[in-house]
């Protein structure tokens, strides 16, 4: 495969605010400085790139320990049941790349750093109203399955709150 990943680095601000604010409502919006900030909390942010281009970030991931001071709701509740994981704030491909790997490439990074923290769980959310179909088959894929539901952003959206062991993500 002809892509590799790496940590988000400072010059990616732009293109990794586009690819997030295109993926709305899969995704919240970010301007600038709230993009910034979710970043500079994350325990990890990945890029996959094509080896050809390794400055153009064709995906991303952002993720959290669970020792985050993080005020996000669905990350929140995931904290006040468990004390023992990586929860995936948000994962994006750009529509170019799509249905190329991408998302099992990133997760696999996921994983990896889930087992190298020694925490038991990754978990993420997926919306099922806006639905998101598409995220929930992929999730399921990958060994997810939904713990809860909760509706967030004052009811506009309904999340299914998704967890999956770590021995279960992709290697």
């Amino acid at each position: 495969m002809p892509y590799s990943l790496r940590h988000l680095l400072p010059a990616d601000a732009a293109p990794v605010l586009g690819l997030n604010n295109a993926a709305v409502p899969a995704v919240n919006a970010h301007d600038e400085a709230s993009l910034s900030a979710l970043l500079a909390a994350s325990s990890h942010a990945l890029a996959v790139v094509h080896d050809d281009a390794p400055e153009e970030v064709l995906g991303f991931a952002v993720l959290f320990g669970a020792d985050a001071d993080y005020a996000s709701e669905n990350y929140r509740w995931f904290s006040a049941r468990s004390e023992s994981f990586l929860y995936v704030d948000r994962i994006v491909v750009s529509d170019q790349a799509r249905n190329q790997g991408l998302g099992a490439l990133l997760y696999t990074a996921i994983f990896a750093a889930a087992r190298a923290a020694e925490v038991g769980q990754v978990f993420c959310e997926v919306n099922i109203a806006p639905p998101n179909p598409r995220s929930l088959a992929f999730h399921s894929r990958l060994g997810f399955e939904p713990i809860g539901e909760q509706s967030t952003k004052g009811g506009t959206v309904v999340v299914s709150l998704l967890s999956a062991p770590v021995g279960a993500g992709v290697r």
